[in-house]
């Protein structure tokens, strides 16, 4: 299949797939006569791969790694769940800073008077009074 076909089916942009393989994530494909690329399946299933575990966070280096293990089925997984658990712990604590940003702006936002900015609590909460000619030489 040629590049936009393969694109299509992993619901990934043709300027992915081509990143992907200057990245070495991704084999270079055959060329036809007329040098278009042509892809195979062992494509498709590296791509679907590499899309999958993009969509779960994991990071281009942790895809790299998995896809070597990927590639020698002989050794034992625990290098594989060793890179999942790392990602897990970074992903738990990235929802932990969410979570404790969420509550930082729902306390904020409940302290809001309503009145005038210059009362405003959300607008004190973020900082020191901005001047209204800021943008102005002094």
């Amino acid at each position: 299949m040629q590049i936009g076909a393969l694109a299509k089916a992993t619901a990934t942009k043709v300027e992915t797939v081509r990143f992907y393989e200057k990245a070495g994530l991704l084999p270079p494909p055959a060329r036809t006569d007329a040098n278009y690329r042509s892809y195979g399946s062992a494509h498709l299933q590296r791509l679907s791969f590499i899309r999958r575990a993009r969509d779960l966070g994991f990071s281009l280096d942790a895809v790299r790694d998995l896809l070597e293990l990927a590639d020698d089925r002989a050794k034992p997984c625990g290098a594989v769940d060793a890179i999942a658990s790392g990602h897990l712990t970074e992903v738990e604590r990235k929802i932990a800073d969410l979570c404790a940003m969420r509550d930082e702006l729902k306390r904020v936002i409940g302290s809001c008077q309503r009145d005038t900015v210059a009362d405003c609590k959300i607008i004190e909460t973020l900082g020191p009074r901005v001047a209204a000619d800021a943008g102005t030489p002094a």
